[in-house]
Order: C-alpha cells, then structure tokens, then sequence
C-alpha cells in the first residue's frame, strides 16, 4: 500500500510542476499588462521602465525560474493591479469559493446518492421515471440560463431573493439551486446505472436468499461496491464546486476565485492569474490522488494493479 501511495504522490507532483508551466505560459498569452498600465501619452522610456520593474523584459525561461522559485517559498508575487502580494487577492476570495461550493455539494449528494439508489431499486416504476426525466432535463440546461432564469423569476419578478452578493443567507439560494441543477444529474444517472450493475450480480442475490432486508441489500452490499464510480465524479464534482464554478460566480456577482480569475484575466493581472489556475490545478490533481488511494482502499487488487 505505501509503495502504490508513494507512485501516486510522485505522479501528482510531476503533474504539478508541468501545470505550473502550462499556467505560466498562458498566463503571459493573454497579452502585455504594461499597455493597462500605462497612459497613452507614456513615453518608450516609462514602458521599458515599467517592464523592468515588472520582469518583464527578461526571457519567458527567467521568468518562469524566477516564478517557481519564489512559488515554492510561498511569494508569487505582487498583483499589478491591486498593488498588493496575489496570494493575499486570490485568498480573501477562496472563503466564498469554499462555503459555496460547500453547500452545493452537500445537497447534491444528499439529493443524487438517494435517488440514484431508489430509482435503481424500483427499475422502470412511476419514482425511476420521473428521476431520469428530470435528470435528462437537468443535465440539458446551461448553467448561464438557468443563473439568468432564476434571477429574472426570484429576483426581478417576484422580488424575492437578492440578483448578487453573499449578504445573508438569501444570497446563497439562487448560486447553490443552479450548481445543484447542473451537477445532481450526472451523479443521479451514474449512480442509477452503477447500483443496477451491482444489484444483477450474484452475491446481492445470495443476500436477498438468507433474508436480509432491502435496505442492508442496497446500502450494505450493493452501494459499497457500486461507490467506486460514484466516488470519482462526485470528487470531480467536489473539486469543480470548490475551485470555483466560474460561470455561476459571474452570473450571480459572487465574490468568490471564479469571478476574480475573470477579472484577473481582463486586467491581465499575471500574478493573480498564475495562483488562481495553479490553485485549481492543484486541486484537482491532489483531488485524484486523494481518490486514487481511496480507490486502493476499497478494492485492494487495485494496489497490484
């Protein structure tokens, strides 16, 4: 086991380093912040000026060392347009991103898991229908849509929860209904047609011969086995929710790592940028590691796999 956790951890941190290199190069492809900087009158002398004083008229190879260097000790540096370190920008707004992302999963799974089990336990009755129509109408609706269409209903029309912000908890029910909307169905579905899986085999049947009851026959023996699949896209979902769900963000003014990589973005804020990706990066690599080692846990012939 410690030998699969080991190979595991050194194939996350060579992930890392090569995301740290794809951030910074993209990064710096979405143009110069020296020309958002400047006024139109600036002389060639202040640009140059600017530049030096930003690094930026060193080699992309000078940079990137100097930015892993510095990364690796924590200091990514000063954001150009906050004038203050990154670190500090991208971490007032993580809270937000994570008390968000948060909730919404927790009533993703809480509505999907049970769901997806009991549709599966009662294949093709009056409950599995209506759960996979509204899964297939879920998992059709875009997310800026369904954003837009709640605020016009809730917010514009009947007045009655706040369009953006996180004042109160108001302010969270329209953000966490979309992300719950655009992520319950994939997990529904999937743990649906894995619980179906499982419930055909052999040892689920030879449960129901000795007399076990149906709830210890879904929960005990079908969903321990069928929770591998589960597992992976509900950390997929974990990890998208709290690394912060862009669109959403930006559609309700959340002030949460998503909108302020948008924001990061059009100012051209190469520091902010470069913590806000990495961050995320990192998460979802470290998020597989952590379900890869989960998945040897359950099913230990994974190990010599």
């Amino acid at each position: 086991m410690l030998k699969f956790i080991l190979v595991k951890l050194a194939q996350a941190l060579v992930s890392v380093f090569g995301a740290s290199i794809i951030v910074f190069l993209l990064a710096r492809a979405s143009g110069d912040p020296v020309n958002l900087m400047v006024s139109a009158n600036a002389t060639t002398e202040e640009i140059e000026s600017l530049r030096a004083t930003l690094g930026l008229d060193r080699s992309l190879l000078e940079q990137y060392l100097t930015f892993l260097s510095h990364a690796l000790r924590g200091d990514f540096g000063q954001s150009i347009h906050y004038h203050r370190p990154a670190i500090d920008v991208v971490m007032s707004s993580v809270g937000a991103t994570l008390m968000l992302g948060s909730i919404a999963f927790l009533v993703t799974v809480l509505l999907a898991v049970p769901a997806g089990v009991y549709a599966a336990a009662r294949r093709d009755g009056r409950f599995d229908r209506c759960v996979r129509g509204l899964a297939a109408a879920a998992q059709a609706l875009p997310s800026p849509w369904v954003g837009t269409l709640l605020i016009l209903l809730f917010s514009v029309t009947l007045g009655v929860l706040p369009t953006s912000g996180s004042q109160g908890w108001q302010s969270f029910i329209l953000p966490v209904t979309t992300l719950v909307i655009f992520s319950i169905a994939g997990l529904l579905r999937l743990t649906r047609s894995s619980m179906l899986e499982t419930l055909g085999t052999e040892y689920v049947r030879f449960a129901r011969v000795k007399g076990v009851s149906e709830r210890a026959v879904l929960w005990r023996h079908a969903f321990r086995n069928a929770s591998l699949s589960v597992l992976t896209l509900g950390a997929l979902v974990l990890l998208s929710m709290l690394s912060g769900s862009i669109i959403v963000e930006t559609v309700f003014g959340w002030p949460g790592i998503g909108r302020a990589v948008v924001q990061a973005v059009n100012q051209r804020d190469f520091p902010v940028v470069q913590v806000i990706v990495l961050f995320m990066s990192v998460a979802y690599i470290m998020g597989n590691f952590v379900v890869d080692v989960l998945y040897a846990c359950l099913n230990p012939r994974i190990r010599s796999a």
